[in-house]
């Protein structure tokens, strides 16, 4: 069982030290001055509740989150690769951080209910949080996905190319069935199927077009180690700190 939990918590971990980094490089660079500050936000949110998770990994016989955060390799890391991949242009951004954590609202939602005490009060402890970076998200999706023809164009261009990695939130781990079994976490498939419901309808109050998902393939791989090459050079750059001060805390 520790071994099945431990899959859980890492993936979720990583997803958020990675994409709450990704996030804060937007600091100082945001298109207006209200973008620049809820994505540095939302970055400190994203990067706190990992270490949550790592203290929680910790307890089960993980080392110290400094250590786990900071000194691993790339094909050690269990995040997802739409969380690693570049900021790109602030449309690319905001539409990856609308699928991811329409994600992570439902994920955490449903984790509240857990049978693991420890990761169904962490839960409960985000809901605001996420709640937050949700409205954020689909209050401006709605807005610029009926806006002008360009941003209409390029929030779909980045939909487009968001969807694939999207998908390979939803990897299946390993350890499925028996999360499943005792009703730890319901499953990425059943995450899956309400995100899909929820992407869906927010999109139909936009000039949007969902793709059809089902004929599009899911990139994965992430989940087992397998990234692309923008990771380790982030990694590096996170770890700049801990190399030249090993004693720092983050």
């Amino acid at each position: 069982m520790d071994e099945a939990l431990k899959e859980l918590l890492y993936k979720m971990a990583d997803d958020l030290l990675i994409i709450g980094h990704r996030n804060s490089e937007w600091t100082g660079l945001g298109p207006i001055l209200e973008e620049d500050i809820a994505f540095s936000s939302m970055a400190q949110d994203k990067i706190g509740q990992s270490q949550v998770i790592y203290q929680i990994l910790n307890k089960l016989g993980e080392s110290e989150p400094d250590i786990v955060a900071f000194t691993r390799n790339a094909n050690q890391f269990h995040n997802c690769q739409f969380v690693e991949l570049p900021i790109g242009e602030y449309d690319f951004s905001l539409m990856r951080q609308f699928l991811f954590d329409l994600a992570e609202w439902h994920r955490w939602d449903s984790l509240s209910g857990s049978s693991f005490e420890p990761i169904a009060q962490a839960a409960k402890k985000f809901r605001g949080e996420i709640r937050y970076h949700n409205m954020h998200a689909k209050s401006l999706i709605k807005v610029l996905g009926n806006a002008t023809d360009e941003s209409i164009q390029r929030l779909q261009k980045s939909l487009d190319e968001s969807i694939p990695f999207a998908l390979g939130i939803f990897e299946l781990s390993p350890f499925e069935e028996l999360l499943i079994n005792e009703n730890i976490f319901k499953g990425e498939l059943k995450l899956k199927e309400k995100w899909q419901s929820s992407v869906s309808e927010i999109l139909l109050e936009t000039s949007l077009i969902l793709p059809d998902l089902n004929e599009i393939n899911p990139v994965q791989g992430g989940r087992t180690g397998q990234h692309t090459e923008h990771l380790q050079p982030l990694l590096d750059e996170m770890s700049e700190v801990l190399n030249v001060d090993p004693t720092a805390e983050w």
